[in-house]
């Protein structure tokens, strides 16, 4: 069931990727609950970059806005910078003890840490320990999140029907898209129903408790999810660092396009709310119904493009992603800069999530392929969890920072340049669905 090995790796792994026969209907229950998973923790995960807007200043007092935004930011960037920790934790869990073990202790660590933001004090209560508290409860987030993508990578990528793994692998992004889509449409219904003096009061807490009661509804769906994976046995290397370490190129490919893919990820979905805010001078309540409409066509493009790459493979979809970023990032967010309505900011925001769409419909995919199944979870989150912390994590405080320094465009050339590293890589990989270590 494993095929060769992909980019002159080590011999393969010959253990089964899945040990059980499952048909096309345990199939879809399968992979719909683990979506479930991925969408609630990607729910909670961006709660904090929507609702930063109105609690900044509750932490950070002191300051103009954009300094406010500046410290919150910091400490979103810190939940990143943990998440190669949680990737290796997580993914050697993953690799010796099954992937839905680890999914659901993830999701349930990320629910833990949603409610400590709910009840948190603000500074005016508890003074410096406040933001220190914020800090520690992105950290536990940061942690989980590291573990669940390459989790949740690698149990959809195996749970997919052979030739239909594009198709049942971009639900990936479709639940991580769903989550930020979720988000939005809570931050919008709080924006009908509350003043804006209300939410910034009190307000923002809610989204944080829904997290943490949508992780504890998610252990009903636990027994929906078969394992893929046999537990490794006593004395296996299985998950282990020496392990991957077997498999250098496959670990730098994903390396190099998750850095593309994070820091043009957090750029035009997390990071635009606050530039459509802070440099096109649009409205808050503006901003997110823009968000809103662009995150959900968004969502709709990635079984699409996930099947897409069934048929002209994985490779092609990536070559299209690096080579369209790097030559229109720039242009792009200058025109979003100057766009003087609504509309013409969400179809330039549009244009730049159709091309990323090429990367994230087979972004857990084509990872999970590059790796046996020995180490594919530890390989998948590991590599694409240090890349989104360097880059993904310290997007949005690179781009306030040059905000700040007066040489906003200078971001817009970074992410470029960082898009044309990827599709140097991008250029000189081979095929990942003929190549790969799925099929």
């Amino acid at each position: 069931m494993i095929g060769v090995p992909a980019d002159g790796d080590a011999p393969l792994d010959t253990r089964p990727a899945t040990p059980i026969a499952l048909d096309r209907k345990t199939r879809a229950r399968a992979a719909v609950a683990g979506s479930v998973g991925n969408l609630i923790e990607w729910y909670d995960f961006y709660a904090y970059a929507y609702t930063a807007l109105y609690f900044a200043s509750a932490f950070f007092p002191e300051g103009d806005r954009t300094a406010q935004l500046l410290n919150v930011a910091a400490i979103y960037a810190a939940g990143f910078l943990i998440r190669p920790l949680g990737g290796w934790y997580f993914g050697r869990y993953a690799d010796r003890h099954g992937r839905r073990a680890a999914m659901i202790a993830s999701v349930l660590l990320m629910g833990a840490g949603s409610l400590l933001v709910a009840i948190l004090p603000t500074y005016a209560t508890i003074g410096a320990a406040a933001p220190a508290l914020l800090l520690v409860a992105r950290l536990m987030q940061g942690f989980s999140t590291g573990g669940q993508y390459g989790a949740a990578a690698t149990y959809l990528s195996e749970i997919a029907e052979p030739g239909r793994r594009g198709f049942f692998a971009s639900f990936q992004f479709v639940t991580l898209i769903g989550g930020q889509l979720f988000a939005l449409l809570v931050i919008f219904g709080l924006q009908s129903a509350m003043s804006e003096e209300a939410i910034r009061e009190w307000g923002w807490r809610l989204p944080f408790f829904l997290g943490a009661i949508l992780a504890g509804v998610f252990l009903l769906l636990r027994d929906m999810m078969h394992e893929t994976a046999e537990p490794a046995s006593s004395g296996e290397d299985a998950g282990s660092l020496k392990a991957l370490l077997r498999h250098p190129r496959a670990m730098l490919v994903v390396m190099a396009l998750s850095a593309a893919g994070a820091v043009t990820l957090y750029t035009f979905t997390t990071y635009m709310q606050k530039y459509l805010v802070n440099t096109a001078g649009m409205a808050v309540t503006d901003a997110s119904r823009t968000m809103l409409v662009v995150t959900f066509l968004f969502l709709l493009l990635q079984p699409i493009l996930g099947t897409l790459s069934d048929r002209i493979g994985r490779r092609t979809n990536l070559l299209i992603f690096t080579g369209g970023m790097t030559l229109f990032a720039v242009p792009l967010l200058g025109a979003i800069a100057e766009a003087k309505t609504m509309w013409s900011a969400g179809l330039f925001v549009f244009a730049s999530l159709f091309i990323m769409s090429f990367y994230t419909s087979v972004s857990g995919l084509f990872k999970a392929e590059l790796f046996p199944a020995s180490v594919r979870a530890l390989g998948v989150g590991l590599g694409h969890a240090i890349a989104s912390a360097i880059f993904g994590g310290t997007a949005e405080y690179a781009a306030l920072f040059m905000k700040q320094m007066g040489h906003e465009q200078a971001f817009a050339w970074y992410v470029s340049a960082v898009c044309a590293v990827a599709f140097i890589v991008a250029v000189r990989m081979r095929e990942p669905k003929a190549h790969g270590h799925l099929e």
